[in-house]
């Protein structure tokens, strides 16, 4: 049996294991007996569903319509969409998903669901920012030291 598991590059319990399935059902025992592991609690259709409410606009964020005008298609809606906002928006949609499972979901595929927020300053004089800004005994940037090794080299 040392053999067969260095060859197979797998543990003798393995080898073992396989052996008294060949044994007990003949050639059968070694096809994949499938139903391993949990089951999906979701369909593929519902994954494809909460992956395309991603891509559409949440109901909350404020649209340019065709005269100009900015509303939102539901104005009590969120304006960005959130983990939160997305299992309410699928189980709304009867489709049974915790916030978790959603974030799993996009992790999985590869989609974002939030904008990148940008951090701009404006010159527009009525643009208020948000107070002032880090307190002077915490830097932005760490102050840099001369090392003893760069003020010393020229003696």
């Amino acid at each position: 049996m040392p053999a067969i598991a260095s060859e197979l590059g797998c543990s003798q319990k393995t080898v073992r294991c396989w052996l008294h399935r060949f044994n007990r059902y003949g050639l059968e025992g070694l096809e994949d007996l499938g139903g391993q592991g949990r089951k999906r609690r979701i369909t593929e259709l519902e994954r494809s569903r909460i992956i395309a409410l991603v891509r559409q606009p949440p109901p909350g964020r404020l649209m340019v319509q065709p005269g100009g005008d900015l509303e939102a298609m539901d104005e009590a809606g969120p304006p960005e969409w959130t983990l939160d906002a997305l299992a309410g928006r699928a189980r709304e949609l009867g489709i049974e998903v915790g916030r978790s499972q959603v974030r799993r979901i996009l992790l999985a595929e590869g989609v974002r669901w939030r904008r990148t927020r940008s951090w701009i300053r404006s010159k527009d004089p009525d643009f208020e920012g948000k107070g002032r800004g880090s307190s002077a005994s915490t830097p932005a940037r760490p102050r840099t030291r001369r090392s003893s090794a760069s003020t010393n080299s020229g003696r």
